[in-house]
């Protein structure tokens, strides 16, 4: 039980370093257009 509970333990590790290494240095950031869209006003 308790080797099981290490095993789960350094995957957890393992898994969780992946996720900020790829959040660091992989290509997350948005793409970025413009966008125009005409609004009309009602004065009245």
């Amino acid at each position: 039980m308790l080797r099981l509970l290490k095993i789960l333990f350094t995957l957890a590790v393992l898994v969780g370093t992946a996720v900020l290494g790829y959040a660091y240095l992989g290509d997350l950031s948005p793409q970025q257009t413009d966008v125009s869209q005409p609004v009309v006003l009602d004065g009245n």
